[in-house]
Parts: C-alpha cells; sequence; structure tokens
C-alpha cells in the first residue's frame, strides 16, 4: 500500500512557502491523513519550527560543477526558515529522510561546532586556498542565525585566517557581522550578493513568507555598501511571465542603494521542486500558471528543468538570450558590472596557536 504523508490532522499552515509534506524521491512509502469520522475534535495549531543539532564531521564542501565561480562552500544550517517555495535547495532535504516541503522549512538542521571543524580543515598541509562560496545552499543568515550564531563563528575563523569569502543572503542578520565583513572587505577578502526576486512586496510575501520584504533588502544593500563592502544584487531567480518584467526597475533598485554589479538566473526546477511550484501557481496565481510553465518548458528544452552542465544556469532559445540581452543593456545603462572585483587570495595565512614554534622569515 502506498500512502501520501501530507499535513495532520489539527495542523494549520501559515506564512509557509510549501502547503504539502510530501515525501522525498527515496522514500518507500508515503502517508496521507484524511478524516474516517471518528476521531475526537482537535485544537488547531501551527506548524511550528523544528531545530536539530548535526555535529559536523566536514565544513568545506566541494563541487566540480563548470557552471559555478567557485569549486568549495560552507552550510552552517540545512534545511531554510525563509520558505521560498521555488527553492532549488529543497530537494537536498530528501537525503536526510525529510520532505523537501514543509519540512525543508520547519525541520532545520543546525551545525554548530563548524568552525572549529573549518579551522582544522584550512591547517591541513595540502589545502590550497581559493574563495568559499557561503549561502549558496541554504541562507546563513535565516532567523535560526539569531540564536546559534553560527556564521558568526564560521567568519570569525575566516577573519584570523585572512581567507576569502563570498557571502549570498537575503537575510538582515548579515548586517550583525558587518563588524567582521568589512575589515576583510578592505582587505579583499570579502563580498556579498543579495537576492531580490521582486520588488512587489504582496507577491514576496507569498513567494518568500519569511524572507525580508523587498524594500528591507534593499536597505541592506545600502548599509553594507555604506561601511565599504562590495555587493551585487542578484535579481534570481527571474520567473517567466511572473517577474521577468521587472528586471531593468530592480537592478536599479539595487544600484540606488549601492550595489556595485547586478546579474540575474532564471528559474531552476529540479526534482522535487517542480512539483511544489506547479501547486503554488495555481493556489495564488491561477490565470498565470499555465503561461509561466509553459515559458518555464520553453526555457529548458521542453522539460519543467534541465540539469545539463552549460545551460542549467541560463536557460536557452529565444527567451533565455532576451532576457541575457536585457540585462547587459541594464548593467551598462546604469553602470554596473555583471560580477564583483576578484577576492583576493595571496593573503591566507594561519594564525599561530598557543605552543606552535615561531617562523624564521
Amino acid at each position: 500500500m502506498v500512502e501520501i504523508r501530507s499535513i495532520l490532522p489539527g495542523q494549520r499552515i501559515r506564512a509557509r512557502g510549501a502547503d504539502t509534506n510530501r515525501p522525498g524521491r527515496f522514500e518507500p512509502t508515503a502517508r496521507e491523513a484524511f478524516d474516517d469520522g471518528w476521531d475526537l475534535p482537535e485544537e488547531q495549531r501551527l506548524v511550528a519550527t523544528e531545530i536539530r543539532v548535526e555535529r559536523p564531521r566536514s565544513a568545506i564542501s566541494w563541487n566540480r560543477s563548470p557552471d559555478l565561480p567557485f569549486d568549495r562552500s560552507i552550510n552552517p544550517y540545512r534545511g531554510c526558515e525563509h520558505g521560498c517555495v521555488y527553492c532549488y535547495a529543497r530537494p537536498t532535504h530528501a537525503f536526510l529522510n525529510l520532505s523537501p516541503g514543509l519540512d525543508f522549512e520547519t525541520r532545520l538542521i543546525a551545525r554548530p561546532g563548524i568552525a572549529e571543524v573549518l579551522a582544522a580543515e584550512l591547517r591541513r598541509p595540502a589545502y590550497r586556498v581559493a574563495p568559499v562560496a557561503i549561502g549558496t545552499n541554504t541562507d546563513p543568515y535565516q532567523p535560526v542565525e539569531r540564536d546559534h550564531a553560527i556564521m558568526r563563528k564560521v567568519l570569525a575563523v575566516l577573519s584570523a585566517f585572512r581567507h576569502p569569502v563570498w557571502i549570498t543572503t537575503r537575510g538582515t542578520l548579515i548586517e550583525r557581522d558587518i563588524d567582521l565583513i568589512a575589515p576583510m572587505a578592505a582587505q579583499g577578502l570579502a563580498s556579498v550578493s543579495v537576492s531580490v526576486t521582486t520588488l512587489d512586496e504582496v507577491l514576496a510575501r507569498r513567494m518568500e513568507p519569511r524572507a525580508p520584504a523587498p524594500g528591507r533588502r534593499l536597505q541592506i544593500i545600502r548599509r553594507l555598501a555604506e561601511a565599504g563592502i562590495p555587493v551585487r544584487i542578484q535579481v534570481s531567480p527571474l520567473i517567466p511571465a511572473l517577474t521577468d518584467h521587472e528586471l531593468e526597475a530592480v537592478m536599479t533598485a539595487g544600484r540606488d542603494a549601492g550595489a556595485q554589479a547586478a546579474n540575474t538566473i532564471p528559474l531552476r526546477l529540479p526534482l522535487e521542486v517542480a512539483t511544489l511550484f506547479r501547486s503554488w501557481l495555481e493556489a495564488n496565481v491561477p490565470d498565470r500558471a499555465a503561461h509561466v510553465m509553459g515559458r518555464v518548458r520553453e526555457l529548458h528544452g521542453g522539460r519543467d528543468y534541465d540539469p545539463e552542465f552549460g545551460t542549467r544556469m541560463r536557460g536557452q532559445g529565444l527567451w533565455a538570450d532576451l532576457i541575457q540581452r536585457r540585462a547587459d543593456l541594464a548593467r551598462r545603462r546604469l553602470g554596473l558590472k555583471e560580477s564583483l572585483p576578484p577576492l583576493r587570495s595571496d593573503l591566507f595565512a594561519p594564525p599561530p596557536r598557543v605552543g606552535d614554534q615561531l617562523s624564521l622569515f
């Protein structure tokens, strides 16, 4: 018997991106809750966020993707409470035997101790320095960071080692760490990308229910820029027939807030994300659902998602080319770069520890 696990009786959803909790692709069974008339009425309760703890054995994750400008990253958390319905990282929760749906945004994994593991990895004689990316999977400055401060400890290690770091976020908590990031940026060791999907606050609240509002993200850019930190605005994901008309307006708002660069990545719907996003479209913009998905499939060769290197990050076809041309024209008109200046790797130096032999040079 195959069952489909869904929302349990008595549970109520508010300010969440996903409206289902279907199991991940590795689960042999699923359960579906239904009322058979025998249960006593229960008081409804909101689906709450749960935090579990993982003791990490490694800190740096490595990749060999030709589509990415970095080969290493750090993930202080698994899952993300921001709850963005389109998040391409949702399928990673299936590896934890959890749902890429509601579980991804309500059953989070914090990784305390990762800073100490990172320090040990950076001290290995075989380690070769290059910029490390943080926030490319789940946001390091999501609300849980307020209590756990794992990202701040990771930054403290990177600062002590003078290691280059590229941060991607939409969380306001990054402002707390300006005291660490600004001195690193002054040495060419840090830069930040802030993602803004839309300037429509109503649409943003529906798609990204627990992320800061678009206007607040622009304030983040302004505060970082005022502190001398290089900032890029990422108009990502760009959703065809829903947010693509805002491309130039979002870039302009980012420039006015102090961003030096801007880029855009079209919507990606890998694995379980496609089903979640289609469900969201039908519930929130039913009049445009078919149009949006039609454009998405046009962008990805007739499929909901094309995982091929070289095309997965930019799409293919007429619409993808048009978006790239619009972005190029907007950058030239606004005086923006596509990328921020490269980070320095020549300053890397493990700090001395108590008992270490001093160098003669």
